[in-house]
């Protein structure tokens, strides 16, 4: 079980900026933030993200093949998240769509280059539309 995941910023202005937008899409609010640092999340202690400025004053940097999902509960939702996503300035990396399995979803970066997916599952209650 995954408690949070972190990704860097070189500009936590401007990720707070995106994150506390596209967050809310999948119902995560910001409950903490500091001169490095911000929390989202659903309840604190679980399924947190978190955007940090690294700690070794080096740049951030984008690993390759990271990447966060955020499970929500409709297709809707995802599509929601990843069109607002791109209305502040995210990159597309795959539309919303079924992807087999029951399994739907979007892809896209946010302004830092960092790679995120919104999902559903019909068995966690998607609906059909």
């Amino acid at each position: 079980m995954i408690g949070y995941t972190t990704l860097g910023t070189d500009d936590l202005a401007r990720a707070i900026a995106f994150y506390d937008v596209v967050l809310a899409e999948v119902g995560a609010k910001r409950f903490d933030t500091n001169e490095r640092c911000a929390y989202w999340g659903k309840r604190r202690g679980m399924g947190m993200l978190a955007l940090f400025k690294p700690y070794d004053g080096r740049p951030a940097s984008v690993g390759n093949g990271v990447m966060v999902a955020l499970g929500v509960r409709t297709r809707e939702q995802v599509e929601s998240a990843h069109r607002t996503a791109l209305a502040l300035g995210g990159a597309n990396e795959g539309a919303p769509g079924p992807r087999g399995g029951g399994f739907y979803g979007a892809y896209f970066r946010d302004p830092d280059g960092n790679k995120l997916c919104v999902f559903a599952h019909e068995d966690e209650g998607m609906t059909a539309g």
